[in-house]
């Protein structure tokens, strides 16, 4: 089969298009013809190799000191229909299309995958294509996560910063569906499409206004874990929430700090995806209260270039990559 191979840390180049073995299920895995996957912004940064200081060492460790060789195929979430299922399986059979994440185990950016039936898995929604399906379970689980974390209220104010990448737009979406008021904050291009998504308030971070639109909020939801920290926490009112999407270590150790000595809480962690999370945003989908936004669709064989888009910091939403009919895509 087809895969784009991780030959090393670096830049997009070292992504190379390979023939490798096609994976053989086990007794309680299924498996899968991708149909469709993401680059995210995850799928770069592990790629570079660029992740939080602390976790560089263990990661090298695990992964492969000099070049990867524990895993060597990224890709994090995908679509598609099962092929075949080992003989203990009984939740899937042959057949049916389904969308997931693949968990730390990565390997999406192939034709094909093998993965536990009891993993973060289920059908499809329906009326998605496949690259919207496929563009779910990522960002769908993170936003979900974080605004649960921070217990968003019908008629409460948010403000989320990075709002039109791929979490951001999930979080729009879904702050809009329990009831909040929502402000963007992207890039000036991408304001348009942030109202046509739900957004009630929009703001161009590149000017000198102030990044929160001049309002104070209860909810801040800062999806690259990059705002200002201080200039933030003034925009809260009190039993404010902070949300930090991307965090350091300091960051931490502050939002620790704020978090015992006043009423505002600065909230941070990692998504533990589940199903019964999954199946839920599908039910959202197929209610009409969200559809993930697709900026480009790439073929397999253009992966490099796909993640050189991502890493450009312009799109909007999610860039898929169709694997079924990639040499149909232009």
């Amino acid at each position: 089969m087809k895969a784009m191979v991780w030959t090393k840390y670096g830049p997009p180049d070292v992504l190379q298009l390979r023939e490798v073995e096609k994976p053989v299920p086990e007794e309680d895995e299924v498996l899968i013809r991708i149909h469709a996957t993401t680059v995210t912004a995850g799928d770069c940064e592990m790629r570079r190799l660029k992740i939080p200081f602390l976790l560089r060492l263990p990661m090298r460790l695990y992964v492969g000191v000099g070049r990867p060789r524990r895993m060597t195929i990224l890709g994090q979430e995908l679509a598609g229909e099962i092929e075949g299922v080992g003989r203990k399986v009984r939740r899937f059979k042959e057949g049916d299309r389904v969308f997931a994440a693949t968990g730390f185990g990565l390997g999406a950016y192939a034709e094909y995958i093998c993965l536990p039936e009891d993993g973060v898995m289920t059908m499809m929604p329906a009326d998605l294509t496949w690259e919207e399906a496929a563009a779910v379970p990522v960002a769908g689980l993170e936003a979900l996560y974080f605004l649960r974390k921070g217990n968003i209220q019908k008629g409460e104010q948010i403000l989320i910063i990075g709002a039109g990448g791929s979490i951001g737009t999930a979080a729009v979406q879904l702050a809009r569906y329990y009831g909040a008021v929502v402000t963007g904050v992207d890039l000036g291009e991408k304001l348009e499409a942030l109202r046509s998504i739900g957004a009630d308030h929009v703001v161009d971070y590149t000017r000198k206004e102030d990044a929160g639109g001049g309002r104070t909020y209860d909810v801040i939801f800062d999806v690259p874990g990059k705002s200002p920290f201080t200039r933030s926490l003034r925009m809260l009112r009190p039993n404010g929430r902070y949300l930090l999407g991307n965090s350091g270590m300091l960051r931490k150790v502050r939002g620790a700090w704020v978090s015992g000595i006043g009423s505002r809480k600065v909230l941070f962690g990692t998504a533990e995806q589940k199903t019964e999370d999954l199946v839920f945003l599908k039910k959202l989908i197929e209610a009409g209260e969200w559809k993930p936004v697709i900026d480009r669709i790439y073929p397999l064989k253009e992966m490099v270039e796909a993640h050189r888009y991502v890493e450009s910091g312009k799109k909007m939403g999610n860039v898929a990559i169709s694997i079924l009919h990639s040499d149909k895509i232009k």
